[in-house]
This record gives C-alpha cells, structure tokens and sequence, in this order.
C-alpha cells in the first residue's frame, strides 16, 4: 500500500496540482477532499494548460478513478462549467465520482459572502466571494443542503425552503438586501442536478472497495496550511481544514490508511488576499517574482503578494501535517537573482522567535531574520538530475533540507508535466 496526501504547506499556489498531476501516474485513485472551487489548480501538459478549481488533477489520466469527497463544497454551475471544459478537450470522465454527502453552494451562499465583506470594508478577510465560508457555515449549523439532499425534488424544495426562512432573514434584516426566490432556485438548480445525478456516489464505500482491492490512493488537498481554519493564520483564513488531518473526514477514510504526507511548498513564498506575511516583497525584487513566476490567482486573477522563503511557516507545517517529504516548486523562477534571502527566524520586540507564532497581532508585529545565500543564472528548466544543478541552486536546496529537516524528494524545474528533479 502507498497511499499518500499531497499538501499545501504554505498560503496555497504552491503548485500543488502539478505535484499531484506527476504522483497520480503510480496512483490508482486521485481524491478531492475539502475546498471548494475558490482554489484552482494548473496542470500543463505539453502545449494545454488545464485549470481546475473542483476536480481532481488527477482526472487527465483517462484509467484514474477521480472523486471529489465530502469534505468539499460544490457549486453545481461551477463544477459542471468544468466538466463540459474537459468533455470539450476529450478528456474522460467515466471514472469520475461526486460524494453524496458533500454539501451544496446555493446563491444565497455567494450573496452572503459578497454582502459580508462589503460590510467589512477596510476589514475584509479578501474571500473570493465564491460563497465557500457561508456554505460551510450552514454545514456546521446543521442546515445545510447535501448533494443526496437535492435528488428528490420534494426534500430538496422543503429544505430549501427551511433554509430561506433564516437566510432571507439576515439577508433582509441584516444586509438591507433583496430576499431571495425558493422559485428562482428550483428553476436553475434541478437542471444542474439532473445532469450531476449520475456521478453521484458513497465514496466512502467507493474508496473503502479500493482499499481492499490493494489500489494505491492519493489525496489532494487544496489552499494550504496556513490558511488551515484552525491552523492558519485565524481569521484570514479559509473554512475548512487543508492540512493532513482533514483527509479522514473529507474523504471518510482512517488515519491509518495514510502512509506518506508530501508537503508542497514554493521556492519563495505568496499570498492571495489580506492578513500578516512577514517576509513580503513590496519592492522591484516582489514584482520581478510575481511577473516572473506569474503569480496571479487562478480563480480570482488576483496579483499574489510575493516574499522570500520563511522557514518557520515550513516547520509548522511539518509539525501540523507530519510530512515525510518536500515538494519544492518553481525553484526556476530565482534564477537570474544574484542573492536569494530565507527567513530563519523571527524578530519580536527584542526576542528572536524560531517558530510560528499563533496570535495573530504578534506575527503581524514579527520581522524577519534572514540567511543571505548566492544566486544563480544557469537556466535550469532542462535539468532532471539533481547533480546537474548549478551548485548554488544545489546549495539552497539543501540548506532547506537542514533547516526544515524534512527531505526534499521532488524539484520543480518549471512549469510543464515533465520539468521537474526526483531526487
């Protein structure tokens, strides 16, 4: 058995739909287990570039099994945006799977996010206003409305209906806004489900039938560690678990089913949205990353907030997640820099900090300590043994390697399927 969860061990984009894109050619199943479509994963394959923000990367292996588990949040409209998309490009879905218990975005969701931040002005948590955390805010409120929910018309219009009675009233009363139509609902919502119905599955009878057929199973997560709804940096943050421990119960599996844990993380550090980064780049070196690595949300099209590596966040995320592997991605973008800066520690009101601090005002407080390291200019993108690197890019690699002691296993040398070192 190998069954292993790719992770995301920093604030997301880490690159971790190309990790999994190469891992699932030994995999037999590839799993979605929490996030909704607010994350977007790139795979690049020879000339087509592949952008998935539901759907598991590993869906462009045609024999993969592919299932997005309970732990997701699913907007009908977007997720079947993105199965026609992939239909379109001949890509297969017979092996495609929707867990029945995963719970449904409805427009009221995506009205309340954009309503809320609004409301927050200046103080916004910067969410994508895809409706995520008001959807998963009813999952906890046990009014929520499952995929299994909306398959019989009659239970999905009650349900629907019990729903709208609290909604329209925050949403009214609250918001000052403009109440929302059961009718309008039904009439866009059943053609969606129609169309969904056939993937629909117990998945977690699904996976538990691979387990015993011996099939090597690989999760994927989305967003990353830091934006872990406990473990993150609290309150900006996503509302879900993207670290390790969310896999048992966004994918209804046990935790000793789990043999490695591959951390993704990039060769220098980004943010999407607000909130603390205390290795931030807010001069031409940032903007030389951000255009080089082409650093823009691949959901939103947001510009991401670039900063160098920060040791601490890697080894909270190992402390979080029990990694046994690095993934270290786009450490061809640092090519051309003649000094490349990593974050050993923390600065905070005359105390060096080695470690991660959890409030929220103190790392804002925090500034980093830094290790100058030398650069490189040799053009990597060609390379697949690890020997063969400039001796700077080899040097910086492993000086990660000491100071997160965690192995780097995988290099990312660029962004196609094939670019990249296994160590």
């Amino acid at each position: 058995m190998a069954n292993k969860i790719v992770i995301g061990t920093q604030w997301g984009d880490e690159g971790k739909g190309k990790i999994t894109d190469m891992l699932a050619r030994t995999a037999d199943v590839v799993v979605r287990f929490g996030g909704g479509n607010n994350a977007g994963h790139t795979v690049i394959v020879g000339d087509e570039k592949f952008e998935l923000h539901l759907i598991p990367s590993g869906i462009l292996y045609p024999e993969k099994i592919n299932v997005i588990g309970n732990g997701v949040v699913i907007d009908p409209e977007a997720l079947l945006k993105e199965m026609y998309g992939l239909i379109e490009r001949k890509i297969n879905l017979d092996n495609f799977f929707i867990s029945e218990s995963a719970h449904v975005i409805m427009p009221y969701h995506r009205l309340l996010d954009r309503l809320e931040e609004e409301r927050k002005a200046d103080s916004k948590i910067g969410t994508t206003g895809k409706g995520i955390g008001p959807a998963y805010t009813d999952k906890i409120a046990r009014r929520g409305i499952r995929v299994c929910d909306t398959l019989d018309r009659d239970v999905f219009y009650k349900k629907l209906q019990e729903n709208l009675a609290y909604q329209n009233l925050i949403i009214e009363k609250v918001y000052k806004s403009k109440p929302v139509d059961i009718e309008e609902i039904m009439e866009e919502y059943l053609p969606y489900i129609e169309e969904i119905r056939p993937y629909v599955k117990n998945t977690s009878l699904l996976l538990d039938k691979m387990r015993k057929e011996n099939k090597k199973i690989f999760f994927e997560g989305a967003q990353g560690t830091l934006l872990d709804v406990d473990y993150g940096t609290y309150p900006f943050v996503t509302s879900s678990n993207p670290t390790a421990g969310g896999v048992c119960n966004g994918a209804g599996i046990g935790p000793v089913l789990i043999d490695d844990v591959v951390g993704v993380a990039k060769a220098y550090l980004t943010r999407v949205g607000e909130g603390p980064f205390p290795t931030e780049l807010e001069d031409k070196t940032g903007e030389w990353l951000r255009e080089k690595g082409h650093e823009y949300g691949v959901t939103t099209g947001r510009p991401r907030r670039c900063g160098w590596f920060d040791v601490p966040i890697l080894k909270h995320a190992f402390r979080v997640n029990g990694l046994t592997e690095i993934a270290l991605t786009k450490v061809d973008v640092l090519t051309g820099l003649d000094e490349i800066k990593v974050c050993t520690a923390y600065h905070y009101q005359g105390e060096v900090l080695d470690e991660f601090p959890v409030q929220l005002e103190k790392l804002s407080a925090c500034k980093p300590v830094y290790e100058n390291l030398p650069g490189w200019k040799e053009d990597i993108s060609a390379v697949r043994d690890f020997d063969k690197l400039p001796e700077n890019a080899r040097n910086y690699i492993k000086r990660i390697e000491e100071l997160i002691a965690v192995p780097v296993k995988i290099i990312g040398t660029g962004p196609e399927r094939e670019e990249a070192i296994l160590k």
